[in-house]
């Protein structure tokens, strides 16, 4: 009865709400709330730069909550533990399977506890690391090389992972390259205008897709 219940919230309000995106505000220890400015200031430049119209201040939900089913974007980040029960991962299932997509970009600490509760939301999936022609990587800016590295801290490549069911990525995990600072206030990094650049065209690319797919 609680799958039917959430997936006939999607169907009623899945669209209604459709310009409006989400932080999980999720349970563990972990700063679910890092990169405050992040998060509004990619939907400012998507707005501008794509014509979304999605409304300025993304909201909070919890991973237990039917209200993620309202929302076609959950963007989850962080530095340190997150941790799901066996409800919110299943409710985080249901949720990517009835249309919703989410997005995990790794601030350096969160990436040996997501694939740990990423198993189980999927425990019969891997990761997959996605390549150069996906069409995230090409839809309202060209990324040739894929992901783009916004900053440095071990060397690593940027990598792009997902969860792809039926021909649909609905898990992107963003990894190795701090996308989400490069979408915060300038003043927070000091980055150059062309890394902030770079992390806002990726920002919008994904938007795009979510929003299309």
């Amino acid at each position: 009865m609680k799958k039917i219940l959430a997936f006939t919230l999607l169907i009623c309000s899945f669209w209604t709400n459709a310009q409006e995106l989400a932080i999980l505000q999720y349970k563990g220890g972990g700063d679910w709330y890092g990169n405050p400015t992040a998060l509004p200031n990619l939907i400012e430049y998507c707005n501008s730069e794509i014509h979304t119209k999605i409304s300025k201040k993304p909201v909070n939900v919890t991973p237990d909550s039917p209200a993620i089913f309202t929302y076609p974007y959950l963007f989850i980040t962080g530095h340190g533990n997150i941790y799901f029960s066996d409800f919110e991962a299943e409710n985080l299932r249901n949720y990517m399977l009835s249309g919703g997509f989410i997005h995990v970009d790794d601030n350096y600490g969160i990436d040996t506890y997501i694939r740990r509760e990423l198993k189980k939301i999927f425990p019969n999936k891997n990761l997959q690391e996605l390549p150069v022609n996906h069409p995230i990587f090409n839809s309202a800016f060209k990324f040739p090389k894929g992901l783009p590295k916004i900053h440095e801290h071990d060397g690593k490549r940027p990598q792009a992972f997902g969860i792809i069911v039926d021909n649909r990525l609905l898990f992107l995990y963003t990894y190795e390259t701090d996308l989400s600072d490069g979408w915060e206030d300038a003043t927070v990094h000091n980055d150059p205008p062309e890394i902030r650049e770079k992390a806002l065209k990726m920002g919008a690319n994904i938007i795009k897709y979510v929003f299309e797919n």
